[in-house]
């Protein structure tokens, strides 16, 4: 009993001289009891040595090693080396004194697989990455249990100067194929600089000067089947690396495919601003200032994201559907604000002219002039309508996809229910309510045989005659 108090005592007092960095204490500890660090590794916990490198104890670390070396390559309860422990803080003295010992421990894993060069990386401490660089070449290939390389660690930590320095060393090695290993998501280098907007790092690895042109496969596909160009897209875009990106050859996945096709198979496209200037060369007809500014804004499905595609008819879309609402319930010429029954005793205005009846709230159009009123009320539900499909099926897939669409379906009782309030006709007010129960319904198919009757080449020749 009183020995085992007495060991506890021990490696509470070894553990304060090592945070202390203590060395005479630790010498006179180790007079007290010769075997107190034979002890240490039954604990089960950070070694002496754990501490001291924790602590930034460079002569407390040189005894223990002394000592005890092999504690060099002891993991503790967190998977660290004391290497891992210094690589991370930067204490380069630490480094080499542990590198003496054994140059292999620059490959010890620890957690999550993650070696100590991974650690240096991680945390940018450039001297401490040459020096596990020297001491072991070979490092700068291991992965960690993502599959991450050392360059994937230094785009996703923001490490510019640490990415640079081990592009460098890859040239020194001639392993620039480690630029296009994947991670478990199969991003590459680039996916990864790509989707964070790393410009530096993009325009680094795709510098001709320093990489050679073609060692980055700059149209990789990852696990969800994405180029860099795409990824770049999804990520709300950058001109001047979309702009690097392209001139390193980079493209969709529609046109990876495209250029995989035979040529036989592959439709080509003109671009319009070549066929323009094919067409001038030619002889042809120039074009005016407002055709080529029309060119300029054309979408182009190689150029513009989905995405941003998608967002814009969902603004264009909801305006359209608030216009059109609000026209509802503010018609032209307003509604009636009091309700005029003619009788007998009544029935002229001052000026001889017998005024119509009228509701409060019903329009004023619609009791004046009925024909203008349907066909206001024709062409508003129209664009309503149209604009309330584009909408769901813009958001297709949408998270509360339910949620919405009763939304929608709300949305379109409400304006049915104001349109026939204040509709004076009966026959009007009734051939709308059904006109917005049938429509709503066919519109998809309707839409579908617009599209498909769109595409016969005689009505784009009409469509081109009307417009050349």
């Amino acid at each position: 009993m009183f020995h085992h108090s007495l060991v506890e005592l021990m490696d509470r007092r070894l553990w304060e001289a090592a945070q202390k960095g203590d060395v005479h204490h630790l010498q006179s500890l180790i007079k007290e009891d010769p075997l107190i660090l034979r002890a240490v590794p039954l604990a089960g916990t950070e070694t002496p040595l754990h501490i001291a490198c924790l602590s930034g104890h460079l002569d407390f670390a040189k005894e223990i090693i002394n000592l005890r070396p092999e504690f060099a390559r002891e993991l503790n309860q967190d998977g660290f080396t004391p290497l891992h422990i210094a690589s991370a803080n930067g204490d380069i003295e630490i480094v080499k004194l542990l590198l003496n010992v054994d140059r292999n421990i620059c490959l010890l894993k620890g957690k999550n697989r993650l070696i100590p060069l991974h650690y240096a990386v991680i945390k940018g401490r450039k001297n401490v990455m040459r020096e596990l660089l020297v001491a072991s070449p070979d490092s700068a290939e291991e992965v960690t249990a993502r599959g991450e390389t050392c360059l994937h660690l230094a785009v996703k930590n923001h490490q510019f100067e640490a990415f640079k320095l081990l592009l460098e060393n890859l040239n020194e090695i001639n392993k620039y194929d480690l630029l296009n290993k994947k991670d478990i998501q199969g991003n590459t280098v680039l996916h990864l600089a790509v989707s964070i907007k790393q410009y530096e790092v993009v325009d680094l690895v795709l510098d001709e000067n320093v990489v050679a042109k073609g060692t980055v496969e700059v149209n990789s596909l990852n696990k969800r089947g994405l180029t860099p160009l795409e990824v770049l897209f999804k990520e709300s875009g950058d001109r001047d690396i979309e702009e690097i990106l392209r001139a390193s050859g980079a493209v969709s996945v529609e046109n990876l495919q495209q250029e995989a096709l035979p040529q036989s198979w592959v439709v080509p496209v003109q671009d319009p601003s070549k066929e323009q200037s094919s067409r001038e060369q030619r002889g042809g007809r120039p074009r005016s200032r407002s055709k080529k500014l029309q060119d300029f804004f054309k979408y182009n499905k190689t150029i513009d994201p989905p995405g941003k595609v998608r967002d814009t008819l969902l603004v264009i879309a909801i305006l359209i559907a608030t216009a059109t609402y609000q026209t509802v319930l503010s018609p032209p010429g307003g509604v009636w604000q009091d309700t005029y029954w003619p009788d007998g005793n009544n029935n002229t205005s001052n000026d001889g002219i017998m005024p119509s009846r009228r509701i409060a709230g019903q329009s004023v159009m619609g009791t004046n002039n009925p024909i203008s009123y349907g066909l206001f009320l024709v062409f508003n539900s129209i664009g309503f309508f149209v604009s309330l499909h584009t909408i769901n099926f813009l958001t297709i897939g949408f998270p509360l996809q339910l949620e919405l669409q009763v939304s929608l379906v709300a949305l379109t009782v409400t304006y049915d229910t104001v349109m026939s309030a204040i509709t004076p006709n009966r026959g009007i007010s009734l051939f709308f309510t059904i006109f917005s129960i049938v429509f709503p319904v066919f519109l998809p198919h309707i839409t579908m045989l617009l599209r498909n009757y769109c595409k016969k080449p005689k009505f784009l020749i009409k469509i081109c005659e009307l417009f050349t």
